[in-house]
């Protein structure tokens, strides 16, 4: 898994695999969910992130396992 923050875009992605993507579909505004050939999600997109977390909260993500 790979989580990407692009600054220039505002946005937040998360790669959960590597299959190619096929189509894209933005389910909510500013939700985008990337498809494979299986129409399994290989990725997820958030627009605007900079309206839905502050720099701190981004430069410090935190993960959690259970």
């Amino acid at each position: 898994m790979r989580i990407k923050i692009d600054r220039e875009n505002d946005s937040l992605y998360f790669r959960l695999d590597e299959n190619t993507i096929v189509d894209s579909e933005e389910i909510r505004p500013g939700v985008i969910l990337d498809f494979d050939e299986n129409d399994s999600v290989v990725g997820i997109e958030f627009l605007k992130i900079s309206t839905r977390a502050t720099k701190e909260e981004l430069s410090n993500l935190q993960f959690q396992t259970s």
